[in-house]
């Protein structure tokens, strides 16, 4: 069942995004979102953030809509969690949530997407 989030210092009233609940989250979804390169760049800017971005912080080669849509489907997937701050719409990998779920997936994903991208050497 999804679950809406809402900033804790939001006033009432305020936007919410839909996120699937922890037990919904489903392997196979979460490999479909990562498969996409931009996707991917996008999991990989969050992940070494270690925090929250805004979605204009990423760059990315493709338009505002596009990336929208990129965001979107990591958020339904259950990959990152978005909420809004003010008019910012904020990005959060859910690192904690994927590593309960599927031990290891995220690290492995970020250190092959590192290796691929010569940003590491092979040990």
């Amino acid at each position: 069942m999804p679950t809406e989030t809402t900033s804790p210092h939001a006033p009432s009233g305020s936007r919410s995004l839909e996120h699937p609940a922890r037990e919904d989250i489903r392997l196979a979804d979460v490999l479909h979102a990562l498969a996409d390169p931009v996707r991917l760049r996008i999991v990989c800017a969050l992940a070494a953030a270690e925090g929250e971005l805004n979605c204009a912080d990423i760059e990315l080669p493709v338009s505002k809509s596009t990336c929208t849509h990129h965001f979107r489907v990591l958020r339904e997937h259950g990959v990152i969690q978005q909420l809004y701050r003010g008019t910012a719409k904020m990005n959060g990998l859910r690192r904690s949530d994927l590593e309960e779920l599927f031990p290891g997936l995220i690290d492995g994903v970020l250190r092959a997407a590192d290796l691929q991208a010569g940003r590491l050497g092979a040990e």
